[in-house]
């Protein structure tokens, strides 16, 4: 009987039938077949996870070695920049201080050559007087002399000379003239020469006063010094004393040397060699030896100036020559002022300005030393 229901359930129908969740005898040694290779398969994968842990332990080990040599490498590089920043600082300093004993040591020697300047002109100035005093007394000895020799000369025997022989004159005339037996030109001199050497003239000194209006233009310009016309005080100098020293003849180069004083281009030389000058700029416009190319005017021409780096050479007379030195001086002063190397009080200062406008004044009337 159970054979037959056996058989019946197998050959019924299988209608609503679930398939059974659990795998038959077959079904369980496949996967227990397939349990034995996966774990065959895990030995192996645990075998790499293993090799990778230890792989990143590692690799965590070395960065961290690595960023500890690398704070150590950046410690030691912020203590050498800081050194070396002291090092800057005390080497700027250094260099500060050498920087200032230069411009106090420059100052001092413009002071220096400024002074020998002046006292070398003063001394220059004193001798030419000597020279000329001396030369006034050997003219007039010389005249002393020829008037002797004239004398003794037409003085014989035969006619003697009764100035000179006062004992043969009359009595009354003789008496009048006792004590005056000398020649006429002779004892003149003496007395000239006696009364010189006796009561010498007085040495004259120059009077000095400061003009109110002009100091207080040169101090507001002191204040902060600039080499701009619009200032008063340049601007009336200017007016005054270097436009007016400037204005030569010929109008067109005569603004040229101006711009080139001003921007401290002109050079002065002396005349090497009597040749007249060839090149860019026509002859009848550079001058010659003989002709001035400033005034126009035939004169022995002994320097030679050039504006910039133009290559052309201009021949000047020396009165146009004294003209441009005068304002050249000026220039330098008022330069070396605005550069802080004239260490002087600020009157000292502004008669040493009124004594380079003087010479201005003097040089645009035609007074030059003899030497240029």
């Amino acid at each position: 009987s159970q054979v037959s229901f056996e058989e019946e359930s197998q050959n019924s129908p299988s209608v609503g039938h679930w398939k059974p969740l659990m795998p038959s005898k077959g079904d369980k040694e496949e996967p227990g077949s397939g349990s034995q290779d996966a774990g065959g398969v895990h030995e192996p994968q645990s075998t790499e996870q293993l090799n990778v842990s230890r792989l990143r332990s590692s690799s965590v080990e070395i960065r961290e070695k690595g960023s500890e040599f690398l704070r150590d490498e950046l410690h030691k590089a912020q203590k050498e920049l800081k050194l070396k920043d002291k090092e800057c600082e005390r080497l700027s300093k250094v260099r500060e201080q050498l920087e200032q004993e230069l411009e106090e040591l420059t100052a001092s020697l413009f002071e220096e050559a400024h002074k020998m300047v002046r006292e070398a002109n003063t001394k220059q100035a004193a001798a030419e007087k000597q020279l000329r005093e001396a030369r006034g007394k050997i003219d007039m000895l010389q005249a002393e002399v020829t008037a002797l020799k004239t004398l003794v000369i037409t003085s014989t025997p035969s006619s003697p000379n009764r100035e000179l022989h006062p004992q043969l004159q009359t009595p009354s005339r003789a008496g009048f003239r006792k004590g005056h037996g000398r020649n006429k030109s002779t004892s003149s001199a003496m007395v000239s020469a006696a009364s010189h050497n006796v009561a010498p003239e007085p040495v004259s000194r120059e009077c000095k006063e400061v003009d109110s209006i002009l100091f207080a233009e040169f101090q507001a310009w002191k204040e902060s010094p600039t080499l701009e016309k619009s200032c008063s005080f340049l601007d009336r100098i200017y007016r005054e004393d270097v436009g007016p020293c400037l204005d030569f003849t010929k109008q067109e180069l005569s603004e040229l040397v101006r711009v080139a004083v001003e921007q401290n281009t002109l050079t002065i030389e002396p005349v090497a060699s009597q040749t007249v000058p060839v090149g860019k700029v026509a002859t009848e416009e550079c001058g010659g030896p003989k002709k001035c190319a400033l005034s126009g005017l035939p004169r022995t021409c002994k320097h030679r100036i050039m504006l910039g780096d133009s290559g052309s050479y201009y021949y000047i007379s020396p009165s146009c020559r004294a003209r441009i030195t005068a304002v050249c001086n000026f220039f330098t002063y008022i330069r070396y002022i605005q550069q802080g190397l004239v260490r002087q009080d600020v009157e000292p200062m502004y008669w040493e300005v009124m004594r380079l406008r003087r010479e201005m004044s003097l040089a645009k009337l035609g007074f030059y030393p003899s030497e240029m």
